[in-house]
C-alpha cells in the first residue's frame, strides 16, 4: 500500500489569481507581460552589474543571511570588473600569456597581480614563533570522544519516518535510563549501524571522522547516557559517552609550516586589499561603500 498523501506546506490556487493594483501595470489586452528585470544597484565606471549576475554569483558565497551573500557576491563582481578595466588600461594581452588550461582573462589577471604578490615576503621563523606564542591554546591535537550508540534509521527527506525514528529512540532511551546495563543488548537488537555487533561501540572519534551534525552534538556531551536522542542525516541515535579526551598542546615544530602558510595568506590578502583600494581610487564604484 502506498503512503497516505501528505499536506504540503504551500497553498494551491485552483481559481483565477487575483492581482493587486501593481500587477495591472504589466497587463495588456488580457495578456500578462513579463515584468522588467530588477534595476541594477551597483555600477563600476557607470556600467551596471546586473542583479541577475549577482544572483548567479551568490551561489559561490553562502551565508546565513541572504543580504550577506548578496553583498559578498556584489563585491566579488566589482573586484572582477575593476581588474578587467585595469588589464585593459595596461593593454595586457591574456591570450599571449595564457598557460595550458588557463583562459585569456585568467592569464591577464595573473600577469596584472604578479607585481602585487611579489611584494609579499615569506613569513620569518621569528614571526611564526610570535604568532604561536600569542595563540598557544589554538594549537592542539584534535579532541577525542569515546562513545557507543544505537541508530534508529530514517531517510533525510522522509518526515514520517523521522518522526517514528525519534519516537522510538525516545521510548528506548527512557527504558535505558532505568536499565543502563542493557545498552549493548538494545544495540544488538535495534541498531541499524554495523557497530551493533560490538554493542554499539564506535571507539574513539575525532572531529571530521563522522558527519558534522552528529559531531556538533556529541562533542558537547558529558560522560554518560545523553538525555535526548541525537539527530543526524541517518536518523536518531541514542548515545552514551564513555570518555572524553582534550587534545594535547602541540609544539612549534609541529605547526610551524601551517603558521607560515597562514601568515603568508594574510599578507597576500592585505596586499590584494590595498591594491583593490587603489583601483577604487582610479575607477568609480557606486552602490557599495568604500570598504570592500
Amino acid at each position: 500500500m502506498g503512503s497516505p498523501a501528505r499536506e504540503l506546506p504551500i497553498r494551491l490556487v485552483d481559481g483565477p489569481v487575483k492581482h493587486d493594483h501593481a500587477d495591472h501595470a504589466f497587463e495588456s489586452g488580457g495578456r500578462t507581460a513579463v515584468p522588467p528585470p530588477p534595476k541594477a544597484r551597483v555600477f563600476v565606471e557607470g556600467q551596471p552589474i546586473s542583479e541577475q549576475a549577482i544572483g548567479q554569483e551568490m551561489q559561490h558565497h553562502p551565508a546565513i543571511r541572504p543580504e550577506e551573500s548578496w553583498r559578498a557576491a556584489a563585491e566579488a563582481l566589482v573586484v572582477q570588473r575593476l581588474l578587467q578595466l585595469e588589464t585593459a588600461r595596461l593593454s595586457i594581452d591574456g591570450t599571449r600569456h595564457a598557460e595550458p588550461g588557463e583562459s585569456a582573462e585568467e592569464a591577464a589577471t595573473r600577469v596584472l597581480l604578479e607585481p602585487v604578490f611579489d611584494l609579499v615576503r615569506p613569513a620569518t621563523s621569528e614571526a611564526c614563533q610570535h604568532y604561536f606564542e600569542q595563540n598557544r591554546e589554538h594549537f592542539r591535537a584534535p579532541d577525542r570522544v569515546q562513545l557507543r550508540h544505537i541508530l534508529y534509521p530514517a531517510a533525510p527527506d522522509d518526515i514520517e519516518a523521522r518522526l517514528a525514528s525519534r519516537d522510538r529512540a525516545e521510548h528506548d532511551l527512557a527504558e535505558l535510563k532505568a536499565h543502563p546495563e542493557r545498552f549493548a543488548e538494545y544495540a544488538m537488537r535495534f541498531s541499524a549501524c554495523p557497530s551493533k555487533e560490538q554493542g554499539g561501540e564506535l571507539g574513539w572519534i575525532e572531529r571530521g571522522q563522522t558527519t558534522p551534525e552528529f559531531e556538533r552534538q556529541v562533542f558537547r556531551l558529558k560522560p554518560g547516557l545523553a538525555g535526548l536522542p541525537v539527530e543526524s542525516r541517518f536518523g536518531h541515535h541514542i548515545v552514551e559517552v564513555l570518555a572524553l579526551e582534550k587534545g594535547a598542546l602541540l609544539d612549534l615544530d609541529q605547526v610551524q609550516s601551517d603558521i607560515a602558510l597562514r601568515l603568508d595568506l594574510a599578507q597576500r590578502h592585505s596586499a590584494m586589499k590595498q591594491y583593490v583600494e587603489s583601483l577604487m581610487a582610479r575607477y568609480s564604484v557606486e552602490g557599495l561603500d568604500a570598504a570592500l
